[in-house]
Order: structure tokens, then C-alpha cells, then sequence
């Protein structure tokens, strides 16, 4: 099992920053990749960023020149830098994490951390 908990959401003014934090627990040698989800009320859940183990990163185009994920290995822990935020990326955030059971690559979720941006 892999235990996911985030932390550094809240509300900021547009063109602002923050930084979520993901720490990870349990079976964490085993954890493919890693990254952020979020959700907004009435919409899918999309991927924001993704990091694998080898450090490789990827962002949804919107995001894209705003947001950086890393990934601290000593630490078990992910983090998203949000720049330049906009009332779009109003959402709940999740932490992902996925590894290999055998064939079958099984995900982890943590429980959120709410994002909201406004005047």
C-alpha cells in the first residue's frame, strides 16, 4: 500500500503562487510515477503534471510556463509550484502515485487539497 497526503492548498489572488506538497508513505520503493490531479466542480478529473521515476515531466498545455512538479526521492515527497494562478485552476488537487503489482499497474490517491483562486 502507498499512503498519499497533501498539504499547501487555500485561496490566493490571481497571478499569485502556491506550493502543494505531496508526502508519500508505505510502499514507496515500489512507486512508478508520481503526480497532480485536479477536479473542479462539474468538470473530469484531469492530469495537471506528472513526474516518473527517472524524473521525466509532463503538464497539460494550459499549465504549461506556470506550473513545476518535482519530485524529492530523500524525502518522499512531490511538490507542484503553482505560478501565475488563474480562477481556472480553481479545484480540488490530488496526489497520484502508481505501481506495479505484478502485471497490473494499481493507483493511490490522496484525499485532496482545495485550490482556489480569486479577488
Amino acid at each position: 500500500q502507498v499512503q498519499l497526503v497533501e498539504s499547501g492548498g487555500g485561496l490566493v489572488q490571481p497571478g499569485g503562487s502556491l506550493r502543494l506538497s505531496c508526502a508519500a508513505s508505505g510502499s514507496i520503493r515500489s512507486i512508478n510515477a508520481m503526480g497532480w490531479y485536479r477536479q473542479a466542480p462539474g468538470k473530469e478529473r484531469e492530469l495537471v503534471a506528472g513526474i516518473t521515476s527517472g524524473g521525466g515531466t509532463k503538464y497539460v498545455d494550459s499549465v504549461k510556463g506556470r506550473f513545476t512538479i518535482s519530485r524529492d526521492n530523500a524525502k518522499n515527497t512531490v511538490y507542484l509550484q503553482m505560478n501565475s494562478l488563474k480562477s481556472d485552476d480553481t479545484a480540488t488537487y490530488y496526489c497520484n502515485a502508481n505501481r506495479w503489482i505484478g502485471p497490473t499497474l494499481v493507483d493511490y490517491w490522496g484525499k485532496g487539497t482545495l485550490v482556489t483562486v480569486s479577488s
